[in-house]
């Protein structure tokens, strides 16, 4: 059953992003058919209704941050003699073949005021870095497309080609003609506007923020790995914290390395807060002492402090990599009881696959595995669940100061996911991963993360 459903979801899923594609402005052939190159506009000619040149395009202005899906063209900032000035869209008759045409000979001389949500596509958009969020990869713009529609102009689509790039650096002739067959839709790319921050974010960022949701976190890690310094501060800026430390766990600790040392120190301290413990720890152990005093002083004192603990067991060691979330129950407990638990730390699913059962004094009595607690009877209490369990023997366990690799061979003897990580009274400290442990004993095959039985 829980097969067919994941089948049935995931069906609808590729059905709905096929229906997406297919609504996409790029998709229809009459759009393709009229789109116009930015590049070959800029330098055109802009002509009054007689057909007499007036002045040349220097930039194309559109609000790109708004509730259109695809952003409209607001005005034109032309150059007229020696001086620029800005054309409002309500003056323009058609946009074509690399120049513009007006629908009135009168043309009201201003200065460009910026508005919200309003970025320079050639300044700011064209030849900078975007996310296409559909290949999951950073680009650059090497061409934006417009498409003239009857009551407007708006942007549609982005090329990224290489060809594009050496045709901007050919004759005029050749800089105008768009090549759609290359062009990504608008809607599949999240642009970096660095300008475009007089709006209100919510309204700024609605656009790329929910295509870049779509993303898993080793996606979102990848990409902010590629992206400029400047680039992967304004896409964590547009993430929710949670979901900036998910990608931050994936990153590889070099480039991880170097994002903390980028950020502001309040930004970088409210994601490291944000992480499993044993994740940010990791990071900062990287840092120099300063910076990783700078960061754990601006953290709420409780998470400081839990930094600060693992952080006095060395790297490479079973402490080292452990994480301090260990979720617990007790012998009188209910099945259903300690279900509940686990619900309530779902956000850390990705860090627990069993349940540690202590007693009165907080001593290990037993370690559950998530599957056993699955297929137990919701009425069952703990306790008997555990005594069922010894027949298999004891818990495994390691001590803080137990190297990795003696922790791997445990865990492979064990045949297990995890091990709790106790101190000399039989207390656990944490739990140490599978996956943590090949990090650590296999750094160069990159993070790994094992699926668990609640992800």
């Amino acid at each position: 059953m829980v097969a067919t459903a994941l089948f049935m979801s995931t069906t609808a899923r590729l059905r709905d992003r096929k229906v997406e594609t297919a609504r996409r402005a790029t998709a229809t052939r009459t759009v393709r058919a009229s789109l116009v190159s930015l590049a070959g506009l800029i330098a055109g000619p802009v002509t009054n209704p007689a057909g007499e040149e007036v002045g040349r395009v220097v930039d194309v202005v559109a609000r790109l941050y708004g509730p259109e899906p695809y952003p409209p063209v607001t005005g034109l900032i032309i150059r007229i003699g020696r001086r620029r000035t800005f054309l409002p869209a309500t003056a323009v008759g058609k946009v074509h073949d690399g120049q513009v045409r007006l629908s009135t000979a009168r043309v009201d001389l201003r200065d460009y005021a910026r508005r919200p949500g309003e970025v320079l596509l050639a300044r700011e958009v064209m030849d900078h870095q975007l996310v296409d969020v559909d290949g999951i990869q950073v680009t650059r713009a090497a061409d934006l497309y417009l498409a003239p529609l009857p009551d407007r102009t708006v942007l549609v689509g982005v090329d990224v080609s290489l060809a594009t790039l050496l045709r901007r650096l050919g004759p005029r002739r050749w800089q105008a003609r768009p090549t759609p067959e290359r062009v990504l839709d608008w809607q599949s790319v999240a642009p970096f506007g660095e300008q475009a921050t007089h709006g209100p974010a919510e309204v700024r960022l609605r656009a790329s923020r929910s295509a870049l949701h779509q993303l898993r976190p080793a996606d979102l890690a990848d990409i902010l790995e590629d992206l400029g310094r400047h680039e992967r501060q304004q896409l964590l800026g547009w993430l929710e914290p949670e979901q900036a430390a998910d990608a931050l766990e994936e990153m590889e600790p070099a480039e991880l390395e170097n994002l903390l040392r980028e950020a502001p120190p309040e930004h970088a301290a409210r994601l490291l807060d944000e992480m499993e413990p044993d994740e940010a720890a990791d990071a900062l152990r990287d840092l120099r002492v300063g910076e990783r005093e700078s960061l754990l002083e601006r953290m709420p004192d409780g998470e400081a402090a839990e930094l600060r603990s693992l952080l006095t067991h060395r790297e490479g060691t079973a402490g080292g990599a452990m994480t301090t979330l260990v979720v617990t129950a007790h012998p009188a407990q209910t099945i259903a009881e300690v279900r509940a638990e686990l619900a309530a730390q779902a956000e850390h699913r990705t860090e627990i696959d069993a349940v540690a059962v202590l007693d009165e004094e907080g001593r290990l009595l037993g370690d559950l595995p998530l599957f056993d607690l699955t297929v137990a009877e919701d009425t069952a209490v703990v306790g008997d669940l555990l005594d069922w369990l010894g027949q298999f023997g004891p818990p495994v366990t390691v001590h803080p100061d137990t190297r990795l690799a003696e922790a791997a061979d445990r865990l492979v003897a064990a045949r297990a996911t995890s091990l709790l990580v106790a101190d000399d009274t039989g207390r656990p400290l944490g739990r140490v991963l599978a996956d943590d442990i090949l990090d650590a004993l296999l750094p160069e095959r990159g993070r790994l993360h094992f699926r668990r039985l609640l992800k």
